[in-house]
C-alpha cells in the first residue's frame, strides 16, 4: 500500500516537473520565433538594387535570375471589356447580323444563367469601325484611338481563357491565381518574394476608380495566408489617401511618435510572451503609418507635375479617384519604388445597352492608359516598368436581350479574351494567338490565367514553381499546379 502511495506520488512529481520543463521550453521558443519575427521586420539587410534605391526584406535567393522588370502596374478593366469591339476584328460578322450563331461553334458550352434560356442567339457584329495602325498594321477599334498609337509598343494577347464564368471567382483567380477566396494576391506575392524598394512607402498599392459595375472586394489585394504585411494598402479618392493618415486635431507628430513608441513596448512585451508573428507585423505597420505621414501628401500633391504631363493624362487627371489621376499617381508611385500597382476600373459589364456604354468606358480609360506607357517611357522607366491591361474576361459574340441595328448587349465569355502589356521583358508590336470567325473559340496559342501570370513571374526574374508558401501542409504558389512560360510574349 505504502509503496503504491510511494510511487504515485513519484509519479505526480515526474508529471508536474515534465510540465514545468515544457512550459519553459515552449516559452524559450516563442521568444525565438517571436526575436526572429521582429528581426525579419524591423532589422531587415538592405539589398543592392540598381535603379531603385535598396531593396529590404523578400527571400533568399529571389529573384531566381536577372530580372527584365522590377515593378508591376496592372490596369485591371473590372467587369470584363469586349474584345469583338476592341481588339478582335472580325468583319466578316457584318454578314451575319441577326443569324443565329452555329451550334457548331457553341458546341454545347455552358452559358451563364441570363442567358441560358433565351430562344436564340443572335450574331451582333461590332458596329464601330477598325482600322490598322503602326508598323505592324494592327486592326484597332475607333474606341482607342490612343491605344492605336502605341501598338508598335505592345503585345496583344488574343487568346486569354479561363475556367471562370461569373465576375467574381474570374477576377479572383486573375488576381490570386485559383477562384477560391482566401488566397495570396499577385502583388502579394511580388511583396513577399522581392520585398519593398521604399520602407517608407507599402510595397503593394491597390486604387479603384469607376461608378456601378462589379463590387471590388479588399481580399483581391489581400495577403491570403501570407503574413498579413504583404497585402495591398487601397489609396482613397477622398479624404486622407490612406484611413487615419491625419493626426487628430490637438494632436501633434511629436506626441504621436510618443505614443508609437509606448504602444511598440507594449506590443514587444506582447510579443515575447506569445511569439505571434502577426504582433510583429503590427509594429512594423504602424512605424510604416508613421513614416506614411511624411510621404504620401507629397505623393498625391500633383502641383510639381508640368502642365504638358498633366494634359497627356487628360482632363479627367486632376479630378482625384479618376482612372486619370489613379494613373498619374501609378507613375509617381513607380518613381518613388512601389513594387506593384493596381489600379481596378469599374463598368465594362455591359450586358445591355453596349454601344453607349462602352464609349463611355473607352473615353475614361484609353487617354489615361497611354499617356502612362508615354510617361514611363520618356522617364526611362518603361525598361524595367512592366504594364498590364486586362480584364477578367470576354463577351460573347450573340446578344443578349433585343438586337437591333443600334443596339445591343453582351454576356460572358471565358473561351477567348483579349488583354494588352508592355515594357520590360514584353515584345512590342506583336499579337498573340487566334480566335475564330466569330471570337467564341481559340484557334491557335490558348493562353490560360495560370500561363500569364508564370509569364509576368518570369519577366520579374521569378521562377513561378519555386515562388512557394508552406500552409496546412502544402507548397502553395500563385500558379497552383499549373502554368507555362509564353515565349511568343517574351522579349
Amino acid at each position: 500500500m505504502q509503496n503504491k502511495m510511494n510511487n504515485g506520488a513519484v509519479n505526480e512529481f515526474e508529471q508536474a516537473a515534465w510540465e514545468y520543463n515544457r512550459r519553459n521550453f515552449l516559452r524559450a521558443g516563442s521568444v525565438s520565433v517571436a526575436g526572429a519575427a521582429l528581426s525579419a521586420l524591423m532589422s531587415e539587410t538592405a539589398v543592392s538594387d540598381d535603379k531603385a534605391g535598396k531593396r529590404v526584406g523578400g527571400q533568399d535567393g529571389i529573384p531566381h535570375f536577372e530580372p527584365k522588370a522590377k515593378r508591376v502596374i496592372y490596369l485591371c478593366q473590372s467587369g470584363a471589356p469586349s474584345q469583338i469591339d476592341l481588339y478582335d476584328y472580325k468583319p466578316n460578322l457584318l454578314d451575319l447580323f441577326d443569324e443565329d450563331l452555329p451550334d457548331s461553334v457553341r458546341n454545347g458550352q455552358r452559358l451563364t444563367g441570363m442567358t441560358a434560356e433565351q430562344e436564340r442567339f443572335p450574331i451582333a457584329p461590332a458596329r464601330f469601325k477598325f482600322a490598322q495602325h503602326g508598323e505592324t498594321g494592327t486592326w484597332i477599334s475607333e474606341l482607342l484611338p490612343h491605344t492605336a498609337s502605341i501598338v508598335d509598343d505592345i503585345c496583344i494577347v488574343k487568346t486569354m481563357h479561363t475556367e471562370a464564368i461569373n465576375h467574381d471567382p474570374a477576377i479572383t483567380l486573375m488576381q490570386t491565381g485559383t477562384q477560391l477566396a482566401g488566397r495570396p494576391s499577385f502583388g502579394a506575392w511580388m511583396s513577399y518574394g522581392l520585398g519593398t524598394l521604399n520602407e517608407d512607402l507599402p510595397t503593394f498599392v491597390a486604387m479603384t476608380s469607376g461608378d456601378g459595375g462589379q463590387p471590388l472586394y479588399d481580399r483581391l489585394w489581400g495577403a491570403g495566408f501570407l503574413p498579413s504585411r504583404h497585402q495591398g494598402v487601397k489609396f482613397r479618392s477622398t479624404g486622407d489617401p490612406v484611413l487615419f493618415l491625419s493626426n487628430p486635431p490637438g494632436v501633434t507628430r511629436e506626441d504621436r511618435r510618443g505614443l508609437l513608441n509606448d504602444l511598440s513596448s507594449l506590443n514587444k512585451i506582447r510579443l515575447r510572451e506569445k511569439g505571434d508573428p502577426e504582433i510583429a507585423t503590427r509594429i512594423a505597420q504602424y512605424e510604416m503609418a508613421f513614416r506614411m505621414q511624411m510621404s504620401v501628401p507629397d505623393l498625391v500633391d500633383f502641383s510639381d507635375e508640368p502642365e504638358h504631363v498633366l494634359e497627356k493624362y487628360g482632363d479627367d487627371v486632376n479630378n482625384p479617384g479618376s482612372f486619370a489621376a489613379n494613373c498619374l499617381l501609378a507613375r509617381r508611385l513607380a518613381q518613388r519604388g512601389v513594387r506593384f500597382i493596381q489600379l481596378y476600373h469599374r463598368g465594362w459589364d455591359q450586358h445591355t445597352h453596349l454601344p453607349t456604354d462602352i464609349v463611355k468606358q473607352a473615353k475614361a480609360t484609353d487617354q489615361a492608359s497611354v499617356a502612362l506607357v508615354n510617361d514611363l517611357k520618356q522617364q526611362g522607366m518603361l525598361e524595367d516598368t512592366l504594364v498590364v491591361w486586362a480584364g477578367e474576361f470576354g463577351r460573347t459574340v450573340y446578344c443578349q436581350g433585343t438586337l437591333t441595328k443600334t443596339d445591343y448587349g453582351r454576356d460572358h465569355h471565358p473561351r477567348c479574351f483579349s488583354i494588352w502589356m508592355t515594357g520590360a521583358g514584353v515584345k512590342g508590336g506583336v499579337t498573340v494567338g487566334k480566335t475564330d470567325d466569330f471570337s467564341y473559340n481559340i484557334e491557335e496559342d490558348p493562353i490560360h490565367v495560370h500561363d500569364l501570370n508564370a509569364t509576368l513571374l518570369h519577366c520579374l526574374g521569378i521562377d513561378h514553381e519555386r515562388l512557394t508558401y508552406k500552409y496546412q501542409g502544402r507548397h502553395h504558389r500563385l500558379t497552383d499546379v499549373h502554368g507555362n512560360l509564353v515565349d511568343k510574349i517574351l522579349a
